[in-house]
């Protein structure tokens, strides 16, 4: 059994197969695990650049979460941002947004431990049988975006090409700007509405706990869509709209700009399948399964999971 991609979702998913004592191997292009759960360093220092937070509804997920808070590993956030439009700046409550002191990509890690994960390992084609690059398995799994694994089923015959080649997604660019000091009113993070440049802005200090100067910037679609070849060239736009939108007196010191084009999918409204399984054992998981968040992601690759350990265990 191959699960190919070690987000939050395929690695719910492995995690799930081998509690059920089904053999699993993770396949992962990236160097460490994550997905769009990632985050960089900066001077020893990590940064969220993709999810900026995630919300607990779901009471097996919350079991989960319950265990990183009590070993460090996650915290609770605020339940409050910010939003700003043509009417100004105004408090927004909802839901408890948690965050990660040592980053949204340490709970993926966590997740991995003790699973037979590859990293730097790129799969090229997936095929009904399952094969995956030629090799037999008895069913595999693409956790990633449609448009991705899509490209892993350049094969008619697979049904899961359908069903990948329906999602829509769109792209964003998330900028790490890194100050000399804190020199903006204090906020959690904000939504943005209406603004050519700018999506969401969190502050990185705040949700990491450690007051650091550093501003974490997500772009709305159409902007990304404008800079995905060079994203670095997107810097100087992005650094002046966070600046024009919280006031600040001082250009940030440095602009690290990540490009992500598939960064959420485009019409996840929930209501449907948490996932697809057809009849030649590929399955698609992932948070274009529902609304686009983490805990859909966690849900989908668990539900994926169970599904596969009882139809293995009853062939």
């Amino acid at each position: 059994m191959t699960v190919v991609g070690a987000g939050i979702a395929g690695l719910s998913c492995a995690r799930e197969l081998a509690t059920a004592g089904v053999p699993v191997r993770v396949r992962e292009r990236a160097r460490v695990p994550g997905g769009r759960m990632a985050s960089r360093r900066f001077d020893g220092r990590p940064v969220d650049l993709g999810a900026a937070y995630f919300t607990v509804s779901d009471p097996d997920f919350a079991a989960t979460v319950r265990r990183w808070a009590a070993a460090g590993l996650a915290r609770e956030w605020t339940d409050t941002f910010v939003a700003y439009d043509s009417g100004g700046r105004t408090a927004r409550p909802g839901p408890m947004r948690w965050a990660a002191p040592d980053g949204l990509r340490s709970l993926v890690t966590d997740l991995a431990v003790g699973l037979d994960v590859t990293t730097d390992r790129l799969v090229t084609m997936v095929e009904p049988g399952p094969l995956v690059d030629g090799d037999r398995a008895s069913a595999v799994v693409l956790a990633m975006p449609g448009p991705q694994a899509a490209r892993l089923l350049d094969t008619p015959l697979a049904a899961a090409l359908r069903a990948a080649q329906a999602q829509r997604w769109a792209p964003s660019l998330a900028a790490v700007l890194r100050y000399p000091e804190r020199c903006w009113a204090d906020f959690a993070g904000a939504f943005v509405n209406d603004h050519p440049v700018l999506r969401t802005v969190c502050d990185d200090g705040d949700r990491r706990g450690d007051r650091a100067p550093v501003l974490v910037a997500h772009t709305t679609d159409r902007f990304a869509g404008g800079y995905l070849p060079q994203p670095t060239l997107a810097g100087p736009a992005i650094e002046v709209a966070v600046r024009e939108l919280l006031g600040l007196p001082d250009p940030a010191a440095e602009v690290f700009v990540h490009r992500w084009t598939y960064a959420h999918p485009a019409d996840g409204a929930g209501g449907g399948p948490a996932y697809h399984l057809d009849d030649d054992g590929i399955g698609l998981a992932g948070d274009a399964f529902g609304k686009p968040r983490v805990q859909t992601a966690w849900r989908s690759g668990r539900a994926l999971g169970r599904a596969l350990a009882t139809r293995l265990s009853h062939p």
